[in-house]
């Protein structure tokens, strides 16, 4: 039983750890970016809204490759891009055009019925959708990106591995009293 104990101790310990270091990527890396990750080479955007559903749902965390100068897409890519606002939208592209030696892109949300009214210039597009989805995650990203989930989320998980510590040693320091207990009978 309590090489059962040790083992499931060693888990949850390894467990909590892994936690805390991933939660701490996650809110340094979206402080860093601005509030949105990147992680080997890789943008991490959250999904605000519906219109590219089924392909993937509100809140969810999808994974882009940013775009180099001079890229250009095709027909079917997902891409990410800067609308006239500075808002940051992901449609997949319905049909390419060429305008003054400029690449253009019409777009269109999947669950839309209709293309996005401005084409997007080839310079505003972030990135390419990778294929790469998390569903739901976002809401959490979101969290984290904020003062008060940043630091729940490091501090919560680092208060509750420091009780673990403390439980685990006072485990450690009964086994060792019962052990010299046994040896001094």
């Amino acid at each position: 039983m309590k090489k059962t104990w040790k083992v499931i101790s060693s888990l949850i310990t390894f467990l909590m750890i892994g936690v805390m270091i991933c939660l701490a990527i996650v809110v340094i890396s979206s402080k860093a970016s601005g509030g949105e990750p990147t992680l080997f080479g890789y943008q991490f955007k959250t999904v605000l809204s519906g219109s590219m559903e089924p392909t993937f749902e509100t809140g969810s965390i999808i994974a882009i490759k940013p775009s180099n100068e001079g890229m250009t897409y095709e027909k079917g890519d997902v891409i990410t891009f800067f609308a006239e606002d500075d808002k940051v939208i992901t449609h997949r592209i319905i049909d390419t055009k060429q305008v003054d030696g400029n690449v253009t892109y019409v777009t269109k949300g999947d669950h839309n019925e209709s293309a996005d009214v401005n084409p997007v210039l080839g310079k505003n597009v972030i990135g390419e959708y990778v294929g790469f989805t998390i569903p739901y995650a976002g809401y959490l990203l979101n969290y984290a990106s904020s003062k008060a989930g940043a630091a729940l989320l490091l501090i919560v998980p680092g208060v509750i591995l420091f009780l673990y510590s403390i439980v685990s040693m006072f485990q450690a320091i009964r086994e060792i009293d019962g052990k010299t207990e046994s040896r001094s009978a």
